[in-house]
């Protein structure tokens, strides 16, 4: 039996010169996403998040199974016990279990153990991936999970970006605390990632070190 299909009718071809003025747009605009770590507790309607979760959700995914779950929160209680979660295992990680190696490499950055963004921005997006998920009432195994979720992580941050929010990814190890916060207590799912949103503070910097990215030579080859 042929599985439906539909026709391609929302494809957009343009001429080539203006393909490239389209992708040089678009390179100078994710130039100017950065990782933050200052953000201003402006207020951002829920409707713009919503629409950049939707964003995220039309990531390519094995099967289209679609295996994520996003938790957006606002409440200030939440994000409160979220930093005092957070800061308790950055501790630790601070005070030598991430080990010489990772600790050096992070010093440029600047970064330590202190987290006030986790209660400063105005939303936070906990994105959780799913190895099994349910669809009319029956289980079923999903497939690329980590794939799929890491390319769905991607159009959100884009998604962010475009329109006008700050962002930045953080994985405090381990992330299991985010799982009973987020009332998520699913044995098929577990936490991916938590994206911090909002309008950066006007003190907010960029370190110099995460300026420096890799030429397009040390990056890709051509065949």
């Amino acid at each position: 039996m042929t599985e439906a299909h539909h026709p391609l009718n929302d494809f957009i071809e343009y001429p080539q010169s203006e393909m490239l003025e389209r992708a040089d747009a678009n390179y100078k605009q994710v130039q100017r996403r950065h990782s933050i770590r200052k953000f201003s507790d402006r207020a951002v309607p829920r409707e713009i998040i919503e629409k950049c979760i939707l964003a995220a959700g039309t990531a390519p995914n094995g099967a289209n199974h679609q295996p994520w779950h996003f938790v957006a929160i606002n409440s200030p209680e939440i994000k409160a016990q979220i930093r005092h979660e957070a800061e308790a295992l950055e501790q630790a990680f601070y005070a030598g279990r991430a080990g010489e190696e990772w600790l050096d490499a992070l010093k440029p950055l600047g970064t330590n153990a202190s987290k006030p963004y986790l209660e400063h921005a105005p939303w936070l997006i906990a994105i959780f991936s799913q190895k099994r998920s349910e669809e009319e009432g029956e289980q079923k195994t999903n497939y690329y999970v980590h794939e799929s979720v890491g390319i769905a992580t991607g159009f959100l941050i884009q998604a962010l970006h475009n329109a006008g929010l700050g962002t930045l990814t953080h994985t405090p190890k381990p992330m299991s605390f985010l799982s009973k916060v987020c009332g998520r207590n699913n044995s098929n799912e577990r936490p991916y990632m938590l994206i911090i949103a909002g309008y950066p503070s006007e003190d907010a910097t960029v370190p110099e070190h995460a300026l420096q990215k890799k030429s397009l030579q040390e990056i890709c080859s051509f065949l």
